[in-house]
């Protein structure tokens, strides 16, 4: 938030925040998606911290990644957790580990919203390591790349 009278000085603060190496000129603060939404919490070479939020009913289509493992803190709500060939329920104050080249997905199976802590680490953070599966509902042996 700034004076209307110093808008030009926008450009000053997103060069103060590159130097600082700050993440808030590159991330906004909340993220909307169709299944929820997501704040970066916090962020350095080889990890990411996300808050996210999963709406009632819905969930994040199987995927896997090549390059990095997720750690999934269910803070309220309960999630069902595909991973691999297993499905299972992670409840409030419980975790789950997904390691890198594993297939798995979300899903928010409650009435009320699913609110979890994600941890990704790895060597490659990128969109472009997000491998989801073409079909939205159970998994296929073919994938796609593609970004979100």
């Amino acid at each position: 938030v700034a004076n209307k009278d110093t808008v030009q000085d926008v450009k000053k603060i997103v060069d103060y925040l590159k130097r600082n190496d700050r993440n808030e000129y590159k991330h906004h603060q909340e993220v909307f998606r169709p299944w929820g939404k997501y704040n970066v919490i916090d962020s350095g070479k080889n990890y990411l911290v996300r808050c996210i939020t999963v709406k009632p009913g819905e969930k994040f289509v199987a995927q896997m990644h090549h390059h990095r493992a997720e750690h999934w803190i269910v803070l309220s709500g309960t999630a069902r957790v595909t991973k691999g060939e297993q499905i299972y329920m992670v409840s409030e104050n419980e975790s789950t580990f997904i390691p890198p080249n594993t297939i798995h997905a979300l899903e928010n199976p409650g009435m009320t919203p699913l609110k979890l802590i994600e941890i990704q680490s790895g060597t490659y953070l990128g969109e472009d390591d997000i491998i989801r599966l073409e079909q939205r509902s159970g998994f296929s042996k073919e994938w796609t790349n593609e970004r979100s």
